[in-house]
């Protein structure tokens, strides 16, 4: 266990992450959600980490309630990124010990969390897949 207190997020994330626009459609996202079955993409504008949208999000522009108007089914799918998106959201630095990254994980029921370098650009993403194999390995020895 002691090589999971010292290891860190840069040590252990995925460095080839996909990114998605403010102006890419529900239909596109869930499209690349099937094909690359990732938890969550960070939102890029310009070179710049705006946000996330995850498949939570993507679920919640199908979620009413009984007083509100259902839309067809297109027109919920033509809805872009921007309008679902979660613009606050958390991220890390690479040094950012293991130990952290999954408190925040539990305290916040994350599945993946974007990881930013010194000048907030995106360095990749730490996913609890990327978590777990750090433990079975410190354990392994």
């Amino acid at each position: 266990m002691h090589k999971f207190l010292e290891a860190s997020a840069g040590q252990h994330m995925t460095r080839d992450v996909r990114t998605v626009a403010r102006d890419t459609t529900m239909r596109e996202l869930q499209q690349m959600f099937d094909t690359d079955d990732f938890n969550c993409y960070p939102v890029r504008e310009g070179g710049d980490i705006v946000g996330v949208v995850s498949k939570f999000d993507f679920l919640k522009c199908f979620a009413f309630n009984p007083g509100r108007m259902v839309p067809a089914y297109d027109d919920l799918l033509s809805r872009t990124v921007a309008d679902v998106m979660t613009a606050e959201f958390i991220y890390v630095d690479p040094a950012t010990k293991l130990t952290r990254v999954l408190q925040l994980m539990v305290d916040h029921r994350m599945k993946s969390i974007p990881v930013l370098d010194g000048e907030q650009r995106l360095a990749g993403v730490i996913a609890r897949e990327d978590v777990m194999r750090a433990l079975a390995a410190s354990a392994r020895g």
